[in-house]
C-alpha cells in the first residue's frame, strides 16, 4: 500500500479547500444572479409566472401571487391572446425554454376603455351631427305653429318644444365632449346666470310640485356664461329627474353658495331618489338615471376644472354636490 507523503497531504488539503471556496463563490453567484432575477421579475408592471413541466409555479412576482386564480385559465399560445377574469382585461403573452414556460398578464383594462369611449365619442358626434339640422328645423317649425294654432293645442306644441329641447341639449353635449371644452371668460353675475336657469328650468318640463331655492345674494363671477349655465342646468335637469322618480308628490332643489379667498363654492341639494352607483357618476357614457346619456356629470367636471374648480360629492350624509369656480 502507497504511503502519502505530508507534502502531498499538504497539496491534497489546499486542493480541497480551493475546490470547497470554488464551489461556495460558484453558490454565492448563483444565489445573486436568483436574487437579482426574482428582483426583476419583481420590478415588472404585469404579472409574470414561470411554470415548470408538470404545471407547478418556478417562479412568480407579487402581481401574480395576486392574481393566482388567473393562472388555471393560462394556456400557451404562439400568438398574444386577450383573457377576460373579474371584470378586467388582460394580454395574455407566453413563451418556452426547455422544460419551463413563462406566461406575461398585462392589464389593459383601462387602455380598452380609453379605446372605447374614443370610439362611442366619434359615433355619438357623427349621429348628433346628423341629427343636429331636423331637430334645428322642427324647433323653428314648433314656435311658428304655436303662433297659429287654437289656445287648446297650445300645451301640446308647449311639449313638443321641451323635448326637442331635451334632444338639443343632448346634442350639444355630446359635441363639446367629443370637440373638447374651451371657456370664454369674462365677469358676469349670478342673476344672469339665475335668469338663464328659470329659462332652462322651463322648457325642461316636470309633472310635481318641485320648489326651487337659488342664492338671493347677487355677486360676480369670472367665467364662461354659457358652459357655467350648462353646468348648472345639468345639475338642475338630473335633480329634477330624480325627484320624478321619487315615491314624494312633492319635491325641493337647493342650490346655495359660498365663498373663501380663491373659490366661489356651491351645494347643489335635491330630494329625489338617491345616487344607486357613486362610482360611476363621472364615467363617460354610464347614466345613473335612466333619461341620461352619460356626459352631463363628466362635461360638468371639465367645465368646472376648465375654471380652476371641480365637481364632487359633497362630504355629508345627504345626497350632495359641491361645485368650485375659482375667481
Amino acid at each position: 500500500m502507497a504511503t502519502i507523503t505530508p507534502d502531498e497531504l499538504n497539496l491534497l488539503i489546499e486542493q480541497t479547500y480551493k475546490v470547497e471556496n470554488e464551489f461556495n463563490e460558484l453558490k454565492a453567484s448563483y444565489a445573486h444572479l436568483q436574487d437579482t432575477v426574482e428582483k426583476v421579475v419583481e420590478f415588472l408592471p404585469n404579472a409574470i409566472w414561470i411554470l415548470n413541466e408538470d404545471g407547478t409555479v418556478f417562479l412568480q412576482n407579487s402581481h401574480a401571487r395576486n392574481l393566482w386564480q388567473l393562472v388555471k385559465m393560462l394556456e400557451y399560445k404562439e400568438e398574444d391572446y386577450e383573457l377576460s377574469f373579474e371584470s378586467r382585461s388582460f394580454l395574455i403573452k407566453s413563451s418556452t425554454y426547455k422544460d419551463k414556460t413563462m406566461f406575461s398578464a398585462t392589464d389593459i383594462t383601462e387602455q380598452k376603455r380609453k379605446e372605447n369611449l374614443a370610439t362611442m365619442g366619434q359615433m355619438a358626434a357623427h349621429l348628433s351631427h346628423e341629427i343636429r339640422n331636423p331637430i334645428g328645423a322642427i324647433s323653428l317649425m314648433s314656435s311658428t305653429l304655436k303662433k297659429r294654432v287654437i289656445p287648446e293645442n297650445i300645451p301640446i306644441v308647449e311639449e313638443i318644444q321641451k323635448s326637442v329641447y331635451r334632444i338639443e341639449r343632448i346634442i350639444k353635449a355630446t359635441l363639446m365632449f367629443s370637440k373638447g371644452v374651451e371657456t370664454h371668460k369674462k365677469i358676469f353675475s349670478w342673476s344672469e346666470l339665475r335668469s338663464a336657469l328659470d329659462t332652462a328650468i322651463e322648457y325642461y318640463g316636470y309633472s310635481k310640485e318641485i320648489k326651487f331655492v337659488f342664492p338671493k345674494d347677487d355677486f360676480s363671477i369670472n367665467g364662461d356664461k354659457d358652459l357655467l349655465e350648462m353646468l348648472f342646468s345639468n345639475f338642475i335637469a338630473n335633480g329634477i329627474d330624480a325627484i320624478e322618480m321619487d315615491e314624494n308628490e312633492k319635491g325641493i332643489l337647493e342650490v346655495s353658495h359660498f365663498e373663501d379667498e380663491n373659490y366661489h363654492i356651491f351645494h347643489i341639494k335635491d330630494s329625489g331618489v338617491a345616487i344607486e352607483n357613486p362610482q360611476e357618476l363621472f364615467e363617460a357614457f354610464k347614466s345613473t338615471k335612466l333619461k341620461g346619456n352619460g356626459l352631463g356629470l363628466v362635461l360638468s367636471r371639465q367645465i368646472a376644472q376648465a375654471h380652476g374648480g371641480d365637481v364632487k360629492l359633497c362630504n355629508t350624509q345627504e345626497k350632495c354636490f359641491e361645485i368650485k369656480i375659482a375667481k
